[in-house]
């Protein structure tokens, strides 16, 4: 496979000292990969805003690419705007455009209410400076009253000025490639990159996809439930399952790959080598 699939590699804002300390290592091992960008999540209403800052400016400083998120819930037209300045000043090209979910006890919902309300008004603000990648949702937004309504809020982001798309983490090969095509329909034409979650626990992910809408194929859950707590054979199956899932991506004309590292090198690490993604100069 070649090593010019682009790839970007997700992670999240640490919360200690110790955390960034651990984090800076991570990321060491990971640029040696040669991402072509790195996005940095961020919690609605402000929750890890300067943590989020922080993690960015420093990937920044190390002279890669940092690709911030930004979601609008829970925030001010100003405080956007201060926000999309600091960034601007600090040469910083590429937001992930989102729209975030309302921490608990807090009440303000935010002047921009919808992430393609954020993605016009960033490109209001500041014209062609970012390169905005949204979110997109193969098997569709958990809240969505109806898979065409969710295709349709997607579209409206596109229109509003996004230029490529990532997607929420999938299983599932022909849910991808079903999205893909109706947005073809719609005439959406940015490339929509699949989100990839490397499988390192099994009993973390079920909960983590019954909470966020993302299905675990019933054959996939039977197999990891028979490893019962054998760790190693979990990670060597995820392994297989993960890396046979974008082989046939890439395969399908997927634009390029999204890890999900959740702050570890060594999983996503190990999906590149077995698609030939390591560098080899």
């Amino acid at each position: 496979m070649s090593t010019k699939t682009p790839f970007s590699i997700e992670f999240f804002p640490p919360q200690t000292a110790d955390g960034a300390e651990k984090l800076r290592a991570t990321r060491a091992k990971l640029a040696a990969l040669k991402p072509e960008f790195f996005s940095v999540t961020y919690g609605a209403g402000g929750s890890t805003q300067e943590r989020t800052f922080e993690t960015v400016f420093e990937i920044q400083g190390e002279g890669l690419e940092a690709a911030p998120h930004l979601s609008c819930i829970g925030a001010s037209r100003a405080q956007t705007r201060e926000i999309l300045t600091r960034y601007q000043e600090a040469g910083i090209r590429r937001i992930v455009a989102l729209r975030g979910d309302l921490p608990s006890g807090v009440g303000f919902a935010g002047e921009l209410r919808y992430a393609n309300e954020l993605v016009e008004f960033i490109r209001t603000e500041t014209g062609d400076h970012f390169q905005i990648e949204v979110a997109a949702y193969p098997e569709y937004h958990p809240q969505a009253k109806s898979p065409r309504d969710d295709l349709l809020a997607f579209k409206r982001k596109v229109d509003a000025g996004a230029n490529s798309a990532i997607t929420q983490y999938f299983y599932n090969l022909d849910a991808y490639l079903h999205f893909r095509d109706e947005c073809d329909a719609l005439g959406i034409t940015i490339p929509i990159v699949p989100g990839i979650m490397p499988i390192i626990s099994f009993s973390k992910l079920a909960r983590f996809s019954d909470a966020c809408g993302a299905e675990l194929p019933r054959w996939m859950r039977l197999k990891f439930e028979a490893f019962g707590d054998d760790s190693d054979s979990i990670k060597a199956f995820g392994l297989d399952v993960v890396s046979e899932l974008c082989a046939k991506l890439l395969a399908e004309g997927a634009p390029g790959l999204h890890f999900y590292s959740m702050n570890q090198a060594a999983p996503t690490i190990a999906l590149c080598e077995r698609l030939g993604l390591v560098p080899t100069a």
